[in-house]
């Protein structure tokens, strides 16, 4: 256990794993409980009731309601400090007693037996947190936990009161909710011996003399109540909560049509429904009624249904709102297509999410959701897509928080000019949906309907995927269906202290896959379960016309106890009908699973129709750094799997593994002047890998930015330093590497491959035959009459490689232009270090990735660029008047900015550093971004 301290405030985290849930998501739920916490609990009673921070205190902790730690009987230490006026807020903590998991100087608590411990701060608060008496304390803040400390509590916090009289209303809370005709308790405290009396709107219910009071009452009437606790002795003082008593709810049918969320029913109305089972009222709080309690806005409810007509909205006004449950859960809609975060939101860039919707402080606490009759709707300029032969497909892994420095929708939009050239078919697009916290890699998942806000606005998602769509690459999107965080409402709907309680429809109490798992775990097998799953992906195929879903951690999808890998039909027959209904609605959807499991259900599921991811990075890697007796590719093949079609995503890298490049340039091996660890040869080392990856059968995967050698590692911190701890921290883009030729090679080659995968049926081949396990490998792709040999030397030191052609004849070298006459069939060839080459039996086309003049002569945009490439001046020329141009660097930085007012401009690129540029122009209702590359 140790420590994170984010300011001042400290967060108490579990211990550091390696991959990416395990590391990310303590610290990402923690920090979402600490920005809920209550300020009292039950578990802990003080002596006296109403501590004071020049007294002494004794805390009382009962660890059988604290169910997070659970029953105790074992050794408690006090993770402890204190919120005072110097605190920048209610969970910025001050004073903490030495460092986690300190046996010998954080304070150890005394059994009582029976899971009750005593804690006794004495001689009084400012003694023992060692504090400024001109500094006010305001609450003890504290973490219990185990003498290991793998075991703790949550936060813990009680209020501390200024010397003198004062008195404090234990029961109820403020704003707290009752019904109408059941017997309430009141309770308050005083800090000294008075008299006291309890009030009702003034009206006095009960007096006595002492340190608390108690009396019971029945409301008759639904309204608004203030209870008033009064202490007297030489002066008298005062508390006060706010109630109100409900009206009764009234049951009425649940109208055809209304489905749960949020339905639009005119322009401005809207109807709420909540599912929301063994709840007993709803009420709605929100912009439309001032965030205050009326009895208008309690949901009807039919079943297990809450609903509600909204009515008087004004059309196209965003309105933030609330459920709250049987008064004390606070959720937002969890069907919202858009969602305010208190926490999050301030930290969203204005150029990422423009004019963004305040959130309503001071009036609730916790997410809302937002709604808006009349929205602006998105104009599609691609309603007929279709996806790519999956044998020709290349997908890349792209996560918008790290692909450029403006990390948003736009911003990916501004650059498909880069993937188009990489000749890539398919963007996967890590997690989009609202995730906890904004930097993340998105596997944190808490509402499935809203893009995260983050990347910007809805309608740029939509245009991002019309663009690619334009550009013939389809969109597939990282959907995490295997579990949630602690944001999700589906979570916190039936939640007790941070634990599922056994009554949640959608989450199982604790994962059956007990070695694997993260979160709070999805019970599949349920039907609810599989209504949401179904819902989610209708929503995201129909409303963003995404192409498919790449489906995070499917291996847990599973009832079975165990650590996943053996044999489970329940999981299998889960995961099948959650296929053919995503089928039902669009046949050519692809369904793309990280399944990583036993081999035998990974062929039953290729064979029923779904892709697979094919981790293949310790190979490769492998490979690349020259151990070539551990550097068996063979893998990459779904033959070689027993599968009976292509539907292995086989890949060298992804977003979970190590970069080769950074490995090979640390680890490589050397022989002689030949030495991996040198850049240059690293990059080559990758296109040889890269020629034996992306070439081969079926679909394959590149990680973003491996096409021009990233070598910064996973494990980097957003400093420079390494560190396990920073393995899902942001990288850098670097689209400075695009200025260094060697790099722009090995993109160059990647995209070269992309395209004759794409462009050439022997690369969907009807016989393939290799030998992909020694140091000299090859591969032979034929289709018909039309053949592609391979050849690569992974060793360090020159050797022969021995092949057979399939045919006699002209076979013409891809890479260098030769070419070479076959008489013989049976051929070898001397190779040197990392030397590869591609022969096939017809002659392919170089396709060129570069811009050039005849690019500018066929573009139909309104807007030309030329001279393209360009050394000085350049041209900018539209059909319509262009008001500004922007040129930016790619990673990000404004270069130049000139306005204009004619339809043709000029800007000189004298002296700009060689390399590609974005070059952003306004017309009168639109902007269009084109690269420009200069000398």
């Amino acid at each position: 256990m140790n420590i994170l301290k984010t300011g001042s405030t400290a967060f108490a985290l579990l211990p550091v794993f390696s991959n990416k849930f395990e590391m990310l998501k303590q610290f990402l739920f923690l920090v979402f409980l600490i920005g809920s916490i209550q300020s009292s609990f039950a578990q802990i009673k003080t002596d006296p009731g109403i501590p004071v921070s020049t007294k002494a205190v004794t805390i009382t902790f009962n660890s059988a309601e604290e169910s997070k730690l659970g029953y105790f009987t074992g050794d408690l230490y006090a993770h402890t400090g204190l919120i005072t006026s110097r605190s920048t807020s209610d969970t910025d903590w001050k004073y903490v007693i030495e460092s986690w998991g300190n046996n010998t100087t954080q304070p150890k608590l005394t059994n009582k037996g029976n899971g009750i411990y005593e804690l006794i701060i004495s001689p009084d608060l400012y003694s023992f947190y060692s504090v400024d008496r001109e500094e006010e304390i305001l609450k003890i803040a504290l973490v219990f936990r185990s003498s290991d400390a793998s075991q703790q509590t949550n936060n813990l916090y009680i209020d501390i009161y200024k010397d003198g009289l004062s008195i404090h209303i234990v029961e109820p809370k403020s704003n707290a909710i009752y019904a109408l005709n059941k017997l309430t308790t009141f309770t308050a405290n005083a800090s000294e011996e008075a008299v006291l009396k309890l009030f009702l709107n003034e009206t006095k219910l009960a007096e006595s003399t002492g340190t608390s009071i108690t009396t019971e009452y029945t409301f008759t009437e639904s309204k608004i109540h203030w209870l008033i606790a009064e202490a007297t002795t030489d002066t008298t003082v005062r508390d006060s909560v706010k109630i109100f008593v409900r009206s009764d709810v009234i049951n009425e049918t649940l109208p055809n049509g209304y489905k749960k969320g949020i339905n639009y029913t005119s322009d401005k109305s809207a109807a709420l429904v909540l599912w929301a089972p063994l709840k007993e009222f709803v009420w709605v709080s929100g912009d439309f009624n001032n965030w205050e309690y009326n009895n208008n806005y309690l949901m009807k409810k039919d079943g297990d249904f809450f609903w509600l007509d909204i009515t008087g909205l004004e059309a196209g006004k965003e309105y933030a709102f609330q459920y709250f449950i049987d008064g004390n859960i606070r959720i937002a809609d969890p069907y919202a297509e858009k969602i305010l975060d208190p926490w999050n939101d301030l930290y969203i860039p204005e150029v990422s999410y423009p004019n963004l919707k305040a959130y309503p402080e001071g009036k609730t606490e916790g997410i809302v959701a937002v709604l808006q009759t009349d929205q602006e709707s998105y104009n599609w300029q691609v309603s007929d897509f279709q996806v790519p032969e999956k044998g020709k497909m290349v997908i890349y892994e792209l996560l918008i928080r790290d692909f450029t420095a403006e990390h948003s929708y736009q911003s990916v939009i501004d650059n498909l000019d880069y993937l188009e050239d990489l000749n890539i078919n398919v963007l996967e697009l890590m997690p989009v949906n609202e995730f906890e916290n904004n930097s993340s890699w998105g596997y944190n998942p808490s509402f499935y309907f809203a893009p995260d806000k983050f990347y910007g606005p809805k309608n740029k998602l939509k245009e991002l995927i019309d663009q690619c769509h334009k550009r013939g690459i389809a969109v597939v999107m990282d959907m995490v269906l295997n579990h949630s965080y602690g944001q999700s409402p589906f979570v916190q709907m039936y939640m007790d202290n941070w634990q599922i309680l056994p009554e949640n429809p959608w989450y199982n109490e604790e994962s059956p896959n007990s070695t694997y798992s993260w979160g709070f775990d999805f019970n599949h097998e349920r039907e609810v379960v599989q209504q949401l799953v179904d819902s989610v992906n209708s929503f995201w195929m129909k409303e963003y016309k995404v192409d498919g879903f790449r489906f995070d951690f499917t291996k847990g999808f599973t009832q079975t106890p165990g650590d996943g890998w053996a044999y489970d039909a329940s999981r299998i027959a889960t995961l099948k009908r959650m296929a053919d209904e995503i089928w039902v609605r669009n046949p050519q959807a692809l369904v793309i699973l990280e399944h990583l499991a036993d081999n035998r259900e990974e062929t039953e599921l290729a064979n029923h129709g779904m892709m697979l991811w094919g981790n293949m990075h310790g190979s490769y890697q492998n490979a690349a750094a020259g151990d070539t007796d551990n550097a068996d590719l063979s893998g990459a093949l779904y033959s070689e799997r027993g599968w009976n079609q292509a539907n292995l995503v086989s890949y060298a890298e992804s977003h979970d593994e190590e970069r080769i490049m950074y490995t090979i340039k640390n680890s490589g091996a050397s022989n002689d002047d030949y030495n991996i660890k040198n850049q240059k040869t690293a990059l080559d080392r990758i296109e040889l890998n890269s020629l034996f990856n992306l070439l081969l059968p079926g679909p394959k995967m590149i990680w973003q930015f491996g096409e021009r050698g990233y070598d910064l590692s996973i494990n980097r911190c957003e400093d420079g330093t390494i560190s396990n701890n920073c393995r899902t921290a942001s990288k850098p883009s670097y689209w400075q590497y695009l200025n260094n030729p060697d790099r722009i090679d090995l993109l160059r080659m990647m995209a070269s491959l992309n395209a004759l995968k794409q462009t050439y049926n022997e690369f969907s081949p009807d016989n393939f035959i290799h030998d992909l396990t020694g140091a000299g490998k090859w591969f032979i792709s034929s289709k018909g009459s039309n053949h592609a040999v391979a050849l690569g030397n992974f060793d360090i030191r020159n050797i022969d490689i021995d092949i057979s052609f399939p045919v006699a004849g002209k076979y013409y070298e891809f890479f260098s232009g030769d070419s070479l006459e076959i008489t013989s069939l049976d051929q070898s060839f001397n190779f040197e270090p990392g030397e590869y080459r591609l022969y096939s039996s017809r002659k392919y086309k170089d396709p060129d990735i570069g811009t050039d003049i005849d690019e500018i002569s066929s573009d139909k945009s309104p807007v030309l660029i030329y001279p393209n490439p360009a050394s000085s001046m350049v041209t900018i020329e539209s059909s319509e008047m262009i008001s500004k141009i922007e040129v930016y660097s790619l990673s990000g930085e404004l270069i130049i900015q000139k306005i204009s007012t004619s339809s043709r401009t000029e800007i000189n690129v004298n002296g700009f550093t060689p390399g590609m540029y974005i070059t952003k122009v306004y017309l009168k209702n639109s902007s269009i971004s084109k690269k420009l590359l200069v000398k």
